[in-house]
């Protein structure tokens, strides 16, 4: 099964953080799984980064292309269809880069894992 990955999710797995569910540590888990990131979720990453928001273990342009490789994680990139969804969708959840991947979800059709509660009000299935 294909299954989607918010940026928070990703982190939390590929940091180890005690905050990742225990659903969610078997939906990284399970090897029939195929495990994608959406390019959103990098350049969300960069930017809070770059901002001093957020402190990766290594160097951006080594930890996290090591980490995709590592653990198998192909990157979505966004796509008309995705953007067509997004334009539609209610205003349940204000930050711009998660509305991207629930609408990335909803499009492709596939399972999402996140911790954020909002998530839940859009016609997703939720993992956490």
């Amino acid at each position: 099964m294909r299954v989607f990955l918010d940026t928070s999710a990703f982190l939390f797995f590929i940091t180890d953080s005690k905050r990742l569910s225990v659903e969610a540590r078997k939906a990284f888990a399970n090897m029939d799984n195929e495990l994608v990131l959406s390019i959103a979720s990098l350049w969300e990453i960069t930017i809070k980064a770059s901002l001093g928001k957020l402190e990766l273990l290594r160097p951006f342009e080594k930890f996290i292309p090591e980490q995709l490789k590592e653990n198998e994680i192909s990157i979505l990139p966004i796509e008309l269809s995705h953007l067509s969804r997004l334009i539609k969708l209610p205003f349940h959840h204000r930050d711009p880069f998660d509305r991207l991947i629930i609408a990335q979800s909803i499009a492709e059709g596939h399972p999402i894992i996140s911790c954020d509660s909002v998530f839940s009000r859009y016609p997703i299935e939720v993992i956490w």
